[in-house]
């Protein structure tokens, strides 16, 4: 009886009391939505690398060498010499290596010159290998192996020649048009930046700096021949990801690392970097988690309010209904039940919306930002918040219910003047 009563009195007014769940439902998306951003992206950086156990680069902030070397974000301070990286990699206690060059793109997207053992020793997640969804991972001189997105996004095939270009903008007037590469291999979906990566060698990356030494080409643009002719040994790279061969050598090889005589370098350990990186943000993530829960709070505000304003409409329906034998806790118990349908609603609504706005922006995600946010099934954190919105809708139904709950029958059909 008191559902059917409470849908049908809502029913009555159902213009306020949509826009009313709206509200609501726009402030419950921006609660879960601030929740599943910061939840998602903390995820994706965890998933990014595993199994390393150092990245070494030129001696500069420990979550700015992070950025720049494992998730393609800015620019690193300095370069390391090659001789550096063999000196290093010869140590007893090193595993692998796996030399990162950066400073390139395509179109935008980042260009990281490496060797097979990027391919060969690079896990991320859980401790998954990089596979091939199409074409093969071994990389020529002018062999290009592309990431996912950038093959999706950009429509290319194995086959197909693509130009490179010296600087990481969208656009570049120093392009090296004079030596394509070949897309050798597209490389299957991580949900990492390696989707967002186009792999080449780093015999290629020194081919195509020949005669721009300078900052701008000097002389004739070199021919494939001519480039072949010559020793394309790296004689710089920006960054190098270290395995060792026992996790108790870790501390002993990053400090020889950090008092290396012949240049200033620095060892990071990924999951270290990754925390004072979570200690920066920390602050911005709590304040729009407190302004999100104030902005459901305001909504609900609002709904308080609307079902006060409207008790003294509603007057003589509360006559009414004691008249036919209602008792005031009857009259408690709707308004009450209606403050918390209306929370219950809003927060369901909210939910939607969140899955809605999660399917149109992922891809547009992924694609321009390297952030893959999945579209999986709600978390216990935002059951228990879409739980605590329809207890504060429960709570907040308390006042109005309360003063209808004091209305008289005779205050019910009496006029004010």
């Amino acid at each position: 009886m008191l559902t059917r009563l409470t849908f049908r009195s809502l029913s009555n007014r159902r213009v306020s009391v949509s826009l009313t769940i709206f509200s609501i439902a726009i402030a419950v998306l921006l609660l879960l939505g601030v929740e599943r951003l910061r939840t998602e992206t903390r995820n994706s950086f965890l998933n990014t690398l595993s199994g390393t156990d150092l990245i070494v680069g030129a001696r500069t902030g420990s979550v700015q060498l992070l950025l720049f070397s494992v998730f393609r974000i800015g620019a690193g301070s300095n370069n390391l010499s090659w001789d550096a990286f063999e000196t290093i990699t010869r140590h007893p206690y090193v595993d692998w290596a796996i030399p990162l060059s950066l400073g390139d793109s395509h179109r935008g997207y980042r260009v990281l010159g490496t060797t097979e053992a990027y391919f060969r020793h690079l896990r991320y997640g859980d401790g998954r290998a990089l596979a091939a969804a199409e074409g093969e991972t071994a990389l020529g001189i002018f062999d290009a192996v592309l990431g996912a997105s950038v093959a999706r996004t950009l429509g290319y095939r194995v086959g197909d020649e693509i130009v490179l270009a010296h600087g990481t903008g969208e656009g570049s007037f120093a392009i090296h048009d004079n030596l394509p590469f070949r897309i050798a291999g597209i490389l299957a979906f991580t949900g990492t930046p390696v989707d967002q990566t186009i792999h080449v060698s780093l015999e290629g990356i020194e081919a195509i700096h020949i005669g721009w030494e300078s900052g701008i080409r000097a002389g004739a643009a070199p021919t494939a021949d001519d480039v072949l002719a010559r020793t394309l040994a790296p004689k710089e790279i920006s960054a190098f990801l270290l395995g060792v061969k026992q996790r108790m050598h870790t501390f002993q090889i990053q400090r020889a690392i950090n008092e290396y005589p012949r240049e200033p370098l620095m060892a990071i350990l990924p999951g270290v970097a990754l925390q004072e990186l979570w200690n920066l943000v920390g602050v911005a993530e709590r304040a729009l988690l407190a302004v999100s829960v104030l902005v459901v709070l305001t909504g609900l505000t609002g709904m308080m309010t609307v079902i006060l304003s409207g008790l003294n409409e509603r007057r003589r329906e509360m006559a009414i209904l004691r008249s036919v034998g209602a008792r005031p806790v009857h009259v408690f118990a709707l308004l009450v039940a209606e403050s918390t349908l209306i929370g219950a609603c809003g927060a369901l609504g909210g939910l939607a919306l969140l899955y809605l706005a999660l399917a149109i922006l992922t891809p547009l995600l992924a694609t321009n930002y390297g952030l893959f946010i999945a579209l999986s099934r709600p978390s216990t954190t935002e059951w228990l918040m879409l739980g605590a919105v329809v207890a504060i809708a429960f709570v907040m139904g308390l006042i109005p219910a309360w003063r209808a709950y004091r209305n008289s029958l005779a205050d019910g059909l009496s006029i004010r003047l």
